[in-house]
């Protein structure tokens, strides 16, 4: 079947061309009208006038279709006018968006909503995630079509990405700002037609269109176009743009005529009645269960919704208020044998552990790990009849349908992570955390200032100002971690102990190695992108070597205030809040904060302490071996340096394999992160005595 252009293009009497888009938006290859953007674009450009009035009746479609289409009508010279004929939805939305000015018939609709897909390929729960995160990009580059509107980027993101569809009478688009005129539409019956999805009702369209300016089709081809209307109503298919704006481009001259109102009138009360009848069949079986009476009712005075529609409500309903008929035979979807089976063995085995609360009703209280791999293959179907301990525990690792692995890493990576979140740290209370989607190198910008107003020249003129460009500092990514393997001799053994303390250490370690980065980090003193290290003279944050006292802290405390943006223009102003050194310094920190009086001199009570609570938080750590101590600003107000982690997941990442040098399998910790040194005006370092 060939295919055939769901459009038109004429030129007006005045110069002006019209171009009607009419169904959906991009190629289909299954029908036989198509609006696509490649066949669309070049005769929007190969368009030579002053103005071009684009007028759509679509339900949407292809979105990168409507965007390249949005764009055409952008980049052209001419004055755009997008005119709402009928419905515009969805992509078809975007498209009335590059109007100059939009208008919309007052009895036709516009709909936004959010991007959707689909895929015919089976997608697991990451895949899903990215195609979702792909289809935020899509609302993402949407909202600077319907910035239009006046709105704001938040209001028009929550249209996008709030699962909704959003329908607009002409008045409710021009309140809102998406429409700019509203012109007027002939009366017409309320239409109750089923719509195709490609096109509202025939007549709906038709009105709108011989109500506008040029209503010059004569008497005998408007009958001819109301018998094509009358005929696309009662088969559900699109009318184009043929069937209403060629007779119109046949001539210019005749006389006006209105639409025979009473045949429509009469087709829609028609329509309507078809679609109460269906509705009461479908529900007259069901009328004296609870509630049903009721959504009836309700439904018969929506006519927006149709009987195929009516049914689906029903079967809802029905479902929520209904105990299931076969009693024992009902299907309830919940766990699987296999879940509640490594649910119940996991706990088991933590509670042994001592890492969770003791169930006394778990069946797997007090079996060993031999005795859950039996469970395991049994719950497979797999007989265990006849084999030794090591052909069990081997089948068990090795069985493709065995849920004995996924126990294991279950156990594993609980454990990993508790391990994880109980190590304590001290390099979260002074460092900032950051977020890093891959392993390049990221920037980290410390801007100029614009500096104070200037008064104006002697001739009485403005000076004009720059601010100075960006400084860049960076962090990139790395991976660090381990493989551990679990064999079957410790799973004979029942070695419980064993790989559940392989896991606490590898959970402690993976924390441990974190904060080692971060010291090993500040002692080197890095060098800045500027040239000069991370603390230094030249940086203002380099102190004279001095023990901890009330005047070394408050010089600390002058020199942070002191430092200025990277213009030089403005300070900045920043306040000590932390406090870090050696384990030796730390008590002197707390007790000076503390007192009300300078502690180091003599006569306590003749000077005050013009430091007391200065910091918020007093750290000492043993990694910190020299004298050197240190007062840092709170990490989100002045940060220095960063923790970056993959994605923003904190926690180390668990992978299991199985093994092939070992009888068993083997777990792989990876943990994805960076350190770096991002600004230098947030910290204060003395080399302490």
């Amino acid at each position: 079947m060939p295919r055939k252009d769901y459009y038109s293009i004429k030129a007006l009497a005045d110069g002006s061309y019209e171009l009607y888009i009419y169904g959906d938006i991009g190629e289909d290859f299954w029908a036989e009208e198509s609006n696509d953007a490649k066949t669309l674009v070049e005769k929007i450009n190969a368009i030579n006038a002053s103005e071009i009035i684009v007028r759509l009746n679509t339900y949407g479609g292809a979105v990168a279709d409507s965007w390249t289409i949005f764009n055409a009508l952008r980049r052209h010279g001419a004055r755009i006018i997008t005119v709402v004929d009928g419905v515009c939805f969805s992509a078809g939305s975007t498209i009335f968006m590059a109007g100059d000015v939009r208008q919309m018939a007052a009895n036709s609709m516009l709909m936004i909503h959010a991007p959707l897909s689909y895929s015919w390929d089976a997608l697991n729960a990451k895949k899903h995630r990215e195609h979702a995160d792909m289809l935020d990009k899509y609302s993402d580059a949407m909202i600077s079509a319907y910035r239009a509107s006046g709105q704001s980027d938040e209001d028009i993101e929550a249209l996008l990405k709030d699962g909704a569809d959003h329908y607009y009478t002409a008045e409710e688009a021009l309140s809102d700002g998406f429409a700019t005129e509203i012109t007027e539409a002939v009366q017409i019956a309320a239409s109750a037609v089923k719509l195709d999805r490609y096109s509202p009702p025939a007549a709906w369209v038709a009105a709108n269109h011989l109500n506008r300016e040029e209503k010059t089709m004569p008497k005998e081809q408007q009958q001819t176009a109301t018998s094509q209307t009358s005929a696309a109503e009662n088969v559900n298919t699109p009318v184009t743009a043929q069937a209403v704006a060629e007779p119109v481009k046949q001539t210019q001259t005749a006389a006006p005529q209105a639409v025979n109102e009473d045949e429509v009138r009469a087709q829609a009360l028609a329509a309507e009645q078809t679609r109460r009848k269906d509705v009461r069949a479908a529900f007259d079986p069901f009328k004296d269960q609870q509630g049903v009476q009721a959504l009836m009712d309700s439904i018969l005075d929506n006519p927006q919704i149709d009987a195929a529609a009516a049914g689906q409500q029903l079967l809802q309903h029905l479902g929520k208020t209904n105990e299931p008929m076969a009693g024992d035979a009902s299907i309830i979807m919940g766990a699987t044998s296999g879940d509640k089976y490594v649910e119940a063995a996991t706990n088991a085995i933590l509670a042994r552990s001592g890492n969770a609360q003791r169930d006394r009703a778990n069946p797997f209280n007090g079996a060993t790990l031999m005795d859950m791999a039996r469970a395991a293959l049994d719950l497979s179907s797999i007989s265990n009849r006849g084999m030794d301990k090591r052909e069990v525990v081997g089948a068990a690792f090795t069985h493709s349908t065995s849920d004995f692995p996924v126990l294991l890493e279950n156990v594993m990576h609980k454990t990993l992570l508790a391990a994880y979140a109980k190590a304590p740290d001290t390099w979260s209370r002074f460092c900032k955390v950051g977020d890093l989607s891959d392993f390049r190198a990221h920037g980290r910008y410390r801007t100029g200032s614009f500096g104070n107003l200037d008064a104006k020249t002697e001739n009485n003129e403005f000076k004009h100002k720059t601010i100075d460009d960006a400084v860049k500092e960076s962090i990139k990514l790395g991976t660090k971690g381990n493989i551990i393997g679990i064999n079957r001799e410790m799973i004979i053994n029942d070695d419980l102990a064993g790989f559940i303390d392989l896991l606490m250490q590898m959970g402690r370690a993976a924390k441990r190695t974190v904060e080692s980065d971060v010291y090993a980090l500040l002692a080197s003193n890095p060098v800045m992108a500027d040239g000069v290290a991370l603390f230094h003279a030249d940086h203002g944050n380099l102190g004279t070597a001095t023990a901890v006292t009330m005047d070394a802290i408050e010089a600390g405390r002058v020199a942070m205030a002191s430092q200025k943006d990277i213009s030089g223009n403005d300070f900045l102003d920043i306040r000590p809040s932390i406090f870090l050194g050696g384990m030796a310094s730390g008590g002197d920190a707390r007790t000076i904060n503390a007192s009300a009086y300078d502690p180091d001199t003599p006569n306590k009570l003749q000077k005050p302490n013009k430091v007391q609570n200065l910091f918020d938080d007093i750290i000492d750590s043993p990694r910190i071996a020299g004298k050197e101590w240190y007062e840092f600003a709170d990490p989100n107000d002045a940060p220095v340096i960063e923790v970056g982690f993959l994605d923003g997941n904190q926690e180390p990442y668990l992978e299991m394999k199985e093994g092939f040098t070992q009888d068993g399998v083997l777990y792989k910790v990876r943990h994805d992160y960076g350190v770096g040194a991002i600004g230098y005006e947030g910290a204060y370092k003395n080399p302490g005595e």
